[in-house]
């Protein structure tokens, strides 16, 4: 199958007075695929940003630093408004993942007698990884999320949110702890595969900087839920004496 950089040179896809091009893109597999590729690869900074962020949690000053920045980044306008995007890629990327899924059945009713040698096992259950990933959001959302913004949660001594004791009380719990770091190992599976598709759907591979974009995958892939993980481990072992 073309990717989308192919079918812009064609241009057999679409006729460019004839806006209905949208919606028919928009409904192919491949437009569907390149939807994917967009929201996921921008979903990929807001990771590495919520990551970082969240180092905060690293400082021992009860939170405060924590609540700070947990209060610019919902109340900063400009901050606002691309979360609001991320909101929609979240949602785009999750049903798109679904219905490419089910396209996929459709196509290939029957599995392969033999696994194709260019297939991984994370390219093979994206679908899988992806609804993992999505009911870990759902859970995550409410308990931090739907806190901050519309629960009873108190103040810190600089008067923001205390979202930094909520955060604390949910790592205590081991099993939250090893919900979270299961569904990050399905972040890093899904990362891994992901990443590079998309640039390659987005046509933006060469054997130039192919190699790069495969490294850069796999960092992107392993750090960050990397990173992740080792706040609430941390958290979890801080709230039981250990550290």
């Amino acid at each position: 199958m073309p990717n989308f950089a192919q079918i812009l040179e064609q241009k057999t896809f679409f006729k460019y007075n004839d806006m209905a091009w949208i919606s028919t893109f928009l409904h192919s597999s491949i437009g569907r695929k390149v939807l994917m590729a967009i929201t996921g690869l921008f979903l990929c900074s807001f990771l590495l940003i919520h990551m970082s962020g969240n180092f905060l949690l690293f400082k021992n000053d009860n939170g405060l630093e924590f609540n700070a920045y947990a209060q610019f980044m919902t109340h900063f306008p400009l901050i606002k408004f691309v979360s609001y995007i991320t909101y929609a890629s979240f949602i785009l990327h999750a049903i798109d993942g679904l219905m490419l899924a089910a396209q996929n059945r459709q196509a290939r009713p029957a599995k392969y007698a033999v696994t194709p040698t260019s297939s991984t096992w994370a390219s093979r259950n994206m679908a899988i990884l992806g609804t993992i990933i999505l009911v870990f959001l759902v859970i995550h959302m409410k308990s931090f999320w739907f806190e901050m913004h519309f629960g009873s949660i108190g103040t810190d001594s600089n008067g923001n949110k205390d979202l930094y004791t909520i955060v604390v009380a949910a790592f205590s719990q081991w099993w939250y702890v090893a919900f979270y770091l299961v569904s990050l190992v399905a972040l890093s599976y899904h990362l891994l595969h992901g990443f590079q598709s998309g640039f390659q759907t987005l046509g933006l591979n060469h054997s130039k900087y192919t190699p790069l974009i495969k490294t850069i995958g796999f960092l992107v892939g392993v750090l960050i839920p990397l990173g992740f993980a080792a706040q609430p481990v941390y958290v979890f072992l801080k709230s039981a004496g250990i550290l």
